[in-house]
This record gives structure tokens, C-alpha cells and sequence, in this order.
């Protein structure tokens, strides 16, 4: 069996978003890493799996000779659609 040798990714910082996600808990997302969602049934929990998948992307990026993006920051803006406006 072949023996994997670790990978270091370094240390960084992303923008998480977190929404909640009843009755199931939250969930996690991270603009900078697309494709990454996650979940937790607690806020503690969907913290600590957000870290757990970011850490697996950013392995995952390193062993496959991609760079790590940029980070992402988010602000939440809230937009309102009227009835009148959406065409069918």
C-alpha cells in the first residue's frame, strides 16, 4: 500500500456563510471555494465542519497543483421583488 505523505497548505482565512437550515440546523458555505457546502446541527458543529471541509479543499487544491483562491468577502444585501415585476 502506498504511504501518503502529508500535505501543509499554510495558514488562511475564509469568508463562511451561514444560514439556518430548520428543523436540520445550518448551513455553511464559503463564496471563495465554490462547490463547498456543509452542514452542522448546532452553530459549534456547523463551525467545526466548515473548518473540516475548508481544510479538505485546500488539500485537495495543493495535491492537484491549483492554486488557493483569494478570499471572498460577503455582505449580505436584501433585495424585494414585487409581484408586479416577475413575468411569467
Amino acid at each position: 500500500m502506498k504511504k501518503q505523505a502529508p500535505v501543509q497548505v499554510g495558514e488562511y482565512s475564509f469568508t463562511i456563510l451561514v444560514e439556518a437550515n430548520d428543523p436540520d440546523g445550518y448551513l455553511v458555505t464559503c463564496p471563495a471555494l465554490p462547490g463547498l457546502v456543509t452542514e452542522g446541527e448546532t452553530l459549534d458543529e456547523a463551525f467545526a465542519m466548515a473548518k473540516d471541509a475548508i481544510e479538505g479543499y485546500l488539500i485537495s487544491l495543493v495535491k492537484h497543483g491549483d492554486p488557493i483562491p483569494e478570499d471572498k468577502w460577503a455582505m449580505p444585501i436584501r433585495v424585494k421583488i414585487s409581484n408586479e415585476q416577475v413575468v411569467a
